[in-house]
C-alpha cells in the first residue's frame, strides 16, 4: 500500500469522526462498504477520519484487519485530510506491534487508549508506555483518555505532552467537561485537545476544544461538521439550535448496544455498514425507530434512505 500525505499534529483539528468498521454477514472487513463510507464522510466535509477506534470496533480487529481498515481508509483519502489510526490493547508489546504494521501507510497520528483490562497502572508506567510506542515508530500519539479504572489526571495527560516527545494530544473522554476544560486552559500552544463527549459537543467547542472525535460525529457527520462552523463563527444561538437537535440525536442513540445504532444510523444515509461483531446485540426496532425520527429532525426525511 502506497504512502500518502502526513499531515503535521498541529492541521488535526475539527471533526475528526471514527470510521465504523463495515461488515459482511459473516461478520468480515467489507473494504468496498468501508470505501463508500470514508467517501461520504469526505462529501460531509469532515476535517479527518479515525478508522480503528472504539467505534470501528478496533478492540475486535486482528492486526492483519486493522491494517487492511486503516490501509484502505488512506488510500481512499488520499491525502485530502489526516488520517489517525486508533490502537485499543492492553500492552505495550501489542501496541507497538499494531503501530509497526501501520507505520508505512500514510497515517498522521495514531489514538491510543491506555491498557485497560482490569488493573491500574501508575504514572510512570504510563510515561514507559507511550514513550515506548513513540519510540518503536515515531508516529505522533493522541492519548484516548476513557478507561474508568485506568482514567490518567489531567496532571500526567499535562505531564506526558510536555515530556514524552511525540504525545501532542488528548481525546478526553468519560463525560468530563471539567478535566477538558483544565486541560484546554492548561496545555501549551502546540497541544491539541479533542472533545469526545458526545451529549455535550457544542460546550466543549466554545471552551475551545481543537476538534472532536466521537462516535455522534459517526452518526450524523454533516450536522456536526456545521456546529463546528457555527461555534467558529460565533454564531451561538445557531448552534444552541443544532446542539439541541444533536442531543435528542444521541439519547436516540445512547445505550450499552450504541454502536449498533450508529450503524443502522448510517445505513439510513445509504452507507449500509452492517452490524457490530457478537455479541453485541443489533438495533432493535425500537430504538431503529428512534434514530431514525431524531435524524430526520436534523437531515430531514428526504434525505434518509430504507433500511432494514
Amino acid at each position: 500500500m502506497g504512502k500518502h500525505k502526513v499531515f503535521d499534529p498541529q492541521d488535526i483539528n475539527g471533526i475528526l469522526p471514527p470510521l465504523a468498521t463495515p461488515f459482511d454477514a459473516d461478520e468480515n472487513v467489507d473494504a468496498a462498504v468501508l470505501r463508500r463510507e470514508v467517501r461520504y464522510m469526505l462529501e460531509q466535509g469532515v476535517h479527518g477520519v479515525v478508522p480503528g477506534g472504539s467505534a470501528g470496533e478496533g478492540y475486535t480487529l486482528s492486526v492483519d484487519e486493522l491494517r487492511q481498515v486503516v490501509g484502505t481508509t488512506c488510500e481512499e483519502v488520499a491525502g485530502r485530510v489526516p488520517v489517525v489510526a486508533g490502537i485499543i490493547v492492553n500492552s505495550t508489546r501489542q501496541a507497538i506491534e499494531r503501530s509497526k504494521a501501520l507505520a508505512d501507510l500514510g497515517v498522521s497520528a495514531l489514538q491510543i487508549t491506555p491498557v485497560h483490562y482490569i488493573y491500574r497502572n501508575d504514572d510512570e508506567a504510563m510515561i514507559r508506555h507511550y514513550g515506548a510506542i513513540q519510540d518503536a515508530v515515531g508516529i505522533p500519539i493522541i492519548i484516548y483518555n476513557v478507561i474508568p479504572w485506568n482514567y490518567l489526571s489531567v496532571d500526567l495527560l499535562l505531564r506526558m505532552m510536555r515530556e514524552v516527545p511525540g504525545v501532542y494530544g488528548v481525546k478526553q473522554s468519560a463525560s468530563d467537561v471539567k478535566s477538558l476544560a483544565d486541560l484546554i486552559m492548561r496545555c501549551q500552544p502546540g497541544n491539541r485537545i479533542y472533545a469526545a463527549i458526545d451529549a455535550l459537543l457544542y460546550p466543549t467547542f466554545a471552551l475551545g476544544a481543537h476538534g472532536a472525535i466521537s462516535q455522534i460525529l459517526t452518526a450524523a457527520p454533516g450536522p456536526c461538521v456545521q456546529l463546528w462552523k457555527l461555534v467558529q463563527a460565533g454564531e451561538h444561538a445557531a448552534a444552541l439550535a443544532l446542539h439541541t437537535q444533536l442531543l435528542e440525536m444521541w439519547n436516540a442513540i445512547s445505550g450499552d448496544n450504541r454502536l449498533a445504532v450508529t450503524k443502522h444510523a448510517l445505513s439510513l444515509q445509504g452507507v449500509p455498514v452492517g452490524n457490530p461483531r457478537a455479541p453485541m446485540a443489533p438495533a432493535s426496532s425500537q430504538q431503529k425507530d428512534n434514530v431514525r425520527q431524531a435524524l430526520a429532525k436534523i437531515l430531514g426525511d428526504k434525505q434518509l434512505q430504507a433500511a432494514a
